[in-house]
């Protein structure tokens, strides 16, 4: 009740409806129409060309699923002396059997789950099961805590538990492909943390969440976000991409100044774009899943506005298809650093000459007025004139083409602020 009276001080145990992460049945409540309310959502979806993703627990369930009565042995088991040594991770079922509460190696255990047991076949299968009604209902899922699937957590966790020869094979691989074999194009997205997510990507998964670029932008580490970007482009494009979702502070709150400077670098570079309810509005207040109401707050108008220019520019077709280029700035003038502040990229085809160049996108991630020169990677004529119109902001920029070219373009950005200019010959 303390947590929740940070983010709603009149919270009241009525306001607590249920946990997400704790999950009873993979069934819509009656309350909002039953399966058949979610089906005629679906169908709805799909008549605007979008596609409906569910969210799926599977280290866990809640500890009153039907599952932990019918068939306890689909969950890491437990004894009476685990329970008397350590209660907070083991809890006793109402027909006597001890289970483990569902956990990861670096937290205590959360005590209104289940941990299932995916070193034995009946655990698999089970969720397996619920899975593939789950793909049934929707075109992909949102896999909460993925990576504590990998064999190698698994042993880590719970080695000492799984007795005699328990299946190795990682479940998600063989999952997936299952999953697949009547739903060809169900989508997967990973939430995934320590490194891992390429190897769930090897397993099947579309996307895995990009946690690293969000945290060197949250801690403002311009120097590592760059590289970041300089990865591979097509590991990038599997990316999952976000300033803020249910588990982390509100982007307005986390990045402040930087919010806006850090969408930009977010989600105009390549990836899935992960935006949370709430952000578009610039709501600072991060309600616990668990309760059903939240306080008042105004909308941010500037936030709002920023973010109907910010996807209108995503629409365009070089951040689907075109290039990208991470590009070095370089400093404005004799013992100016600040353009290290700078992130800089580039969208669309490097050897363009049509009526539209591209796209240039600059981001001053640091805490003071940025200078910078940069040079973009397009064929420019230096007896011709290109516009430089900034989408974001409003206005049009003419530079000589020689200019472009040596020295490169000038920039100089308030500490927060971005341009995202279209590239066109005038």
């Amino acid at each position: 009740m303390t947590e929740w009276r940070r983010a709603l001080p009149d919270a009241q145990a009525e306001d607590v409806v249920a946990s997400p992460y704790a999950i009873s049945a993979y069934e819509v409540s009656e309350t909002l129409g039953g399966d058949a309310a979610l089906r005629g959502l679906r169908e709805r979806l799909a008549g605007h060309g979008l596609r409906l993703l569910l969210d799926f627990v599977p280290n866990h369930t809640a500890c009153d699923h039907p599952l932990v009565l019918a068939q306890p042995n689909v969950y890491v088991r437990g004894t009476d002396d685990d329970l008397r040594r350590d209660p907070g991770s083991f809890f006793r079922t109402r027909d006597g059997v001890v289970l483990a509460h569902g956990r990861d190696p670096y937290f205590p255990a959360w005590t209104d789950t289940a941990q299932i047991n995916y070193g034995h076949a009946e655990g698999r299968a089970a969720l397996r099961d619920i899975l593939m009604r789950v793909a049934g209902q929707c075109d992909g899922v949102r896999c909460d805590m993925a990576m504590l699937l990998l064999p190698d957590v698994i042993e880590r966790v719970w080695g000492a538990r799984l007795e005699g020869a328990w299946v190795r094979e990682c479940f998600w691989a063989e999952v997936i492909q299952h999953v697949r074999a009547r739903h060809d194009a169900f989508l997967f997205i990973a939430e995934a943390y320590w490194g891992l997510e390429p190897r769930l990507q090897a397993d099947g998964f579309d996307y895995t969440y990009d946690k690293s670029l969000y945290d060197h932008l949250c801690h403002g580490d311009v120097a590592t976000v760059r590289r970041d970007l300089q990865r591979p482009v097509e590991a990038q494009r599997r990316d999952a991409r976000f300033t803020e979702n249910h588990d982390e502070p509100r982007a307005a709150t986390a990045l402040g100044g930087n919010a806006r400077a850090a969408a930009v670098v977010t989600y105009l570079s390549p990836g899935f774009k992960l935006l949370h309810e709430g952000q578009l509005e610039g709501r600072r207040v991060k309600v616990p899943v668990q309760l059903a109401r939240r306080p008042y707050e105004p909308i941010d108008a500037g936030m709002k506005a920023f973010y109907q220019q910010l996807l209108a520019i995503l629409r365009e077709p070089a951040f689907r298809d075109g290039d990208f280029v991470p590009i070095e700035t370089t400093p404005a003038g004799p013992g100016d650093g600040s353009h290290e502040q700078l992130v800089a990229f580039f969208r669309g085809a490097t050897m363009s000459s049509g009526p539209e160049l591209g796209w240039l996108a600059v981001a001053n991630l640091g805490p003071t007025r940025a200078y910078a020169r940069i040079r973009l990677p397009l064929p420019f004529d230096p007896g011709r004139a290109y516009c430089f119109d900034d989408r974001l902001n409003g206005p049009l920029y003419d530079r000589e083409g020689r200019e472009l070219l040596d020295p490169g373009l000038f920039v100089a950005l308030d500490a927060g602020a971005s341009h995202v200019f279209a590239v066109e010959p005038r």
